[in-house]
């Protein structure tokens, strides 16, 4: 088989860097062809002495327009993909298929005021994404990025975050972005206390936002631990909000990052 008919392409390693001991990011180049929405994932392949090679899927933290491709990861002990993806470094080779993959995206909505982006964890990655892309901020009125985490150490990206109001093509919008953190294991300056199951039940979150969460004005998307999606969705169907299909517009669109 060619390259070229090949279902992946070979890309290098830019860049890894360790966050905490359990997380960090990576970096590779782009293919040109490469194509995806903000909010999908890809399909990442690492070969392995014996010359097999294992599979794992990651949203793109990067946006649809960089010339690079960046994914954030957990480390599993004794994983095998991310065991392998540890002995490799910059220059290295990393597989990357050519189709782009997911539902996580902005046209799983038809309307909505307000859109709520709940993750935890790693699942965080393809909200930063759908952050750099301009349709998200024409779209809303209010965005409001939900990040929780066990440590404070865990949040990442608070440059990237941060960094969105300077950026020139987001400078008129970035007023309608909120940020809240949540850690769930100690005390923060600045973060919410408790899951973000908890903090709907007991209507935290949505005083730390200023705005309710409703069927009439909120769109939300879910990604992170699944026992999260699934209790949170419960949560929602309670208010009247349900998943949003492609033969049925909702108000919920999930991933599960696990």
């Amino acid at each position: 088989m060619t390259a070229s008919a090949e279902k992946f392409t070979r890309q290098t390693l830019l860049d890894v860097q360790p966050l905490t001991p359990s997380l960090f990011t990576l970096r590779t180049t782009r293919d040109p062809g490469f194509r995806f929405r903000a909010g999908q994932f890809a399909r990442l392949g690492v070969t392995k002495p014996c010359g097999s090679t294992v599979w794992r899927a990651y949203s793109m933290v990067s946006s649809p327009y960089d010339d690079f491709l960046e994914f954030f990861s957990i480390v599993v002990p004794g994983g095998e993909f991310t065991s392998e993806l540890s002995r490799l470094g910059e220059g290295d080779a990393l597989l990357v298929e050519r189709q782009s993959f997911g539902f996580l995206t902005l046209d799983r909505f038809v309307d909505g005021r307000d859109l709520w982006l709940l993750s935890t964890g790693t699942g965080i990655a393809p909200f930063l994404s759908i952050l750099q892309d301009f349709e998200v901020w024409e779209r809303f009125e209010r965005i409001i990025l939900v990040y929780s985490v066990r440590e404070a150490r865990e949040l990442a990206y608070q440059a990237l975050i941060s960094g969105l109001a300077a950026r020139d093509y987001l400078a008129e919008y970035a007023h309608k972005l909120q940020f809240i953190a949540t850690v769930t294991r100690e005390e923060h300056p600045g973060a919410l206390s408790g899951r973000i199951t908890q903090l709907i039940e007991n209507g935290e979150l949505e005083q730390a936002a200023g705005v309710a969460l409703t069927a009439e004005h909120s769109r939300v998307m879910l990604c992170g631990n699944p026992q999260m999606i699934d209790d949170t969705r419960h949560l929602l169907k309670q208010r009247g909000m349900h998943l949003s299909l492609s033969r049925r517009p909702g108000h919920v669109a999930v991933e599960n990052y696990w």
